[in-house]
């Protein structure tokens, strides 16, 4: 564990110490809230709020207005986008030899792994955090029990790790920046396809079974749930979003592992 601490340690050190990133990687997700979120909302309110999500006791979203709606779907953005750059770390660590150094050093060699996806899913965390500030700011209201916010978090913990394991496994194999980058441009993609915007009773049949497919939509359910307190009429079940976000974390991190052996293989070494 302690080469697991170190290699984290010196993640979080070069993330930190770059402004440029670390300010390139929230400047989009706030991009959101303050342009999008708060332009829907005031068409949403100029409307009557009568196009807003359904709750379970009629009346609309129950607990808050869109920006509380949406801002789940802003923070799961962030953690899609700190995982992805998280494998980019890996890649680069690999085509500038650094992964072989580490390969030869005294440690074990999942402690690389480990040390990248634990970093990759503190950085969505911290990201989170400072969604959650932006969203007060405008307007959102946190549910007033505290302990569910740390069980949101660790929900979300869950899906970037899901995430990060997908991006670490292609990391782990592709040959070049270009190779990664479509994987980047899934993000998007899988925020559109779940009910981050809009809720599923109202998207067509089809895009709905996508929607319920997408682990996203149990990630954005259960930070609604918990962190906001939002409740509306064909929302997941909270069981269901929770062995959902469990599994995919399992896989995302089993197919990272399967990547990364087989990488060590390639190169000669011990696994």
């Amino acid at each position: 564990m302690t080469a697991t601490f170190d290699l984290w340690h010196k993640h979080m050190t070069k993330f930190f110490r770059n402004g440029e990133a670390t300010f390139g990687m929230l400047l989009q997700p706030v991009l959101w809230v303050v342009l999008f979120g708060v332009g829907m909302q005031a068409m949403l309110e100029a409307g009557g709020g009568g196009l807003l999500p359904q709750s379970s006791s009629g009346g609309g979203v129950s607990g808050a207005g869109y920006i509380g709606f949406m801002l789940p779907g802003i923070i799961t953005l962030s953690a899609l986008a700190g995982a992805v750059a998280g494998g980019a770390t890996l890649l680069d660590e690999r085509l500038r030899g650094i992964v072989k150094e580490y390969l030869v050093a005294p440690i074990p060699r999942y402690s690389i792994l480990l040390a990248n996806a634990l970093s990759t899913v503190t950085k969505g965390l911290f990201q989170a955090l400072v969604i959650v500030l932006i969203g007060l700011a405008f307007g959102a209201h946190l549910a007033p029990d505290p302990a569910s916010w740390g069980l949101a978090l660790l929900f979300a913990a869950l899906y970037t790790l899901g995430i990060a394991g997908l991006a670490l496994a292609v990391a782990a194999v592709v040959s070049s920046t270009l190779g990664y980058h479509g994987l980047i441009a899934l993000d998007l993609p899988l925020l559109f396809a779940s009910d981050a915007f809009y809720p599923l009773d109202v998207l067509p049949s089809w895009m709905g079974w996508i929607a319920r497919l997408n682990p996203t939509t149990y990630v954005i359910d259960t930070l609604r749930r918990l962190m906001y307190g939002v409740s509306y009429v064909g929302q997941m079940p909270g069981w269901l979003s929770a062995l959902v976000l469990v599994g995919f974390a399992a896989l995302g991190m089993a197919l990272a592992t399967l990547a990364f052996r087989a990488e060590i293989r390639a190169r000669g070494g011990a696994v």
